[in-house]
């Protein structure tokens, strides 16, 4: 007879692999569901530079490296052109307005100054003979003049005895009309001669007047190309230095080529030059300083050049009180330009993270200080030394500063210490 064998309950060897399997699976699940997928980037402490963010005031100011010039800069420039033969002053060397600088020689203006002084001579010459001629004729015409009137006078005696002669019937007819017919013609060629020389004294003032004019101006010529016989000699315009002069003895120089540059000493500006990311900030009268050898400095706006080259526009400055005892042209200083005023923010220091985030986002620390986790920021207003944080940060907390370069799209870093 055949005895039932009973099944052992419980767990066998055999379900082990099941239930390990659906235990991993298990976890598998719950990490896909609250699991932390953040990519993760292990650095070390040293390598990174970590900044505090602080609640202060946030001065609005650029920083610029701006250098000394003369308030004004002279050119100089020949109004003739012509050979130099002198340079009467080298570079450096103080002049007053009015010195000498260079000499310059010119044969093609000298014998323009010939030809117009034989010029002026000659039309000289002509209006003499004109006048004399003028006058002959004045002359002669008078005579011509006196000649009638004694003529009419005769004939009108003439025709006054024969018309009585005529009455009492002592001459014929015929003799007293033609007596009187000659006295009438002679009173009309007196008449017109009279005529004649009113209009002939008119048109003598307006020629004599013209050739006047005309001589006048021509002096006027004369006197002009003298002038610029003098201006061969190129002077200094004003009270300076001459800081350039690129001429040599022989050189030909053109009219108005500028061959040098008077520097006004009387007063300095600073010219500076600024990234155009400022150029709708930066306006005239706005304040600036500078320290020096242990003292402050103070600048104002000046001009503002609307030109951009190079990523950078021109500004001038010019002091607003002292200025350092050994100021000298050519020297450096670094200017603070201020854009606003001073205003309560939430700072962080600047640093080279900037150049890859733009701004945009920052890897802060947590409380424990071993992981830093990427966080989305937006930053506003930015000076030399720190960024101005409108959102995504607090006073207090702790960011990465250094460069993300290494840190690819990782957004934990696990912080070695």
């Amino acid at each position: 007879m055949d005895r039932i064998i009973e099944q052992k309950k419980g767990l066998r060897k055999k379900h082990i692999p099941y239930i390990t399997g659906g235990v991993g699976v298990l976890f598998l699940l719950l990490w896909i569901i609250f699991g932390n997928h953040a990519s993760t980037l292990k650095v070390d402490a040293a390598d990174i530079t970590v900044s505090v963010v602080s609640q202060a005031k946030f001065k609005d100011y650029v920083r610029t490296n701006g250098q000394v010039l003369p308030i004004q800069v002279v050119q100089i420039s020949p109004e003739e052109g012509g050979i130099v033969m002198e340079k009467v002053v080298e570079e450096g060397t103080h002049v007053k307005k009015g010195d000498v600088i260079v000499r310059l020689s010119n044969s093609n203006l000298d014998l323009q100054i010939l030809n117009a002084e034989a010029e002026l001579a000659e039309k000289q010459n002509l209006l003499r003979n004109t006048q004399v001629a003028m006058q002959q004729d004045l002359l002669n015409n008078r005579t011509e003049e006196a000649q009638l009137d004694m003529d009419t006078q005769r004939k009108q005696r003439t025709y006054e005895q024969n018309r009585r002669l005529y009455e009492e019937k002592l001459i014929s007819r015929e003799d007293y009309l033609q007596s009187q017919e000659e006295y009438l013609l002679s009173d009309k060629k007196r008449a017109l001669i009279s005529q004649r020389l009113r209009q002939d004294s008119l048109y003598r003032t307006v020629q004599m007047d013209q050739m006047e004019d005309n001589l006048e101006n021509m002096r006027r010529n004369v006197v002009l190309v003298r002038q610029r016989k003098d201006k061969l000699e190129v002077r200094a315009t004003i009270d300076g230095e001459l800081g350039l002069l690129d001429v040599e003895l022989g050189q030909s120089v053109a009219s108005g080529q500028k061959i040098g540059q008077l520097n006004d000493l009387s007063d300095y500006k600073v010219q500076a030059q600024i990234d155009e990311h400022y150029i709708d900030r930066v306006r005239q009268g706005l304040s600036a300083s500078f320290s020096r050898q242990g003292r402050d400095y103070r600048l104002t706006v000046r001009k503002v050049y609307p030109e951009v080259r190079q990523g950078k526009f021109r500004t001038d400055f010019v002091f607003a009180g002292e200025r350092p005892e050994n100021i000298r042209t050519g020297q450096t200083y670094y200017i603070d330009l201020e854009l606003g005023q001073p205003e309560q923010a939430v700072l962080i220091p600047r640093g080279t993270f900037f150049q890859t985030t733009g701004g945009q986002w920052v890897f802060v620390l947590d409380k424990s200080g071993q992981k830093a986790y990427r966080r989305n920021i937006r930053i506003g207003r930015q000076n030399p030394q720190y960024y101005e944080v409108l959102e995504g940060l607090e006073s207090g907390e702790r960011v990465v500063t250094s460069g993300y370069e290494a840190f690819k799209d990782n957004e934990v870093l696990i912080i070695n210490q």
